[in-house]
């Protein structure tokens, strides 16, 4: 249960920044949860052997690369989900900072009952 409440968050979160945030488009709500649980998979299976290939990098730039490798997951995003476009890289690293930032507030809102 709790991991489909944070795919409508992340889906809500989406739209919201999309809506905001000029070059990025979302088509509607469904796009914008497909677009969740595909970043999510992304995340779960693609962005740790990034993470892994790209080690040396992230230890000398002291983890911000781990922002390039973000940015990429959702330009990948783009390249499976349709209905869902990001105009460029910056406008895909920006994103994926300003997703980071507020799954991170918004998922410890929701999980503070414990």
């Amino acid at each position: 249960m709790k991991f489909i409440i944070r795919i409508i968050l992340t889906a809500i979160l989406v739209l919201v920044i999309a809506h905001f945030m000029p070059g990025v488009v979302v088509a509607n709500f469904t796009t914008a949860i497909i677009v969740a649980v595909v970043l999510g998979l992304l995340n779960l299976f693609i962005k740790p052997i990034l993470v892994i290939l790209t080690l040396p990098v992230t230890f000398i730039t002291l983890g911000l690369f781990l922002l390039v490798i973000n940015a990429v997951m959702i330009l990948l995003c783009t390249q499976i989900v349709g209905g869902f476009a990001v105009a460029s890289f910056w406008t895909a690293f920006l994103f994926s900072i300003v997703l980071s930032i507020s799954q991170s507030i918004l998922f410890s809102i929701s999980n503070g009952d414990k």
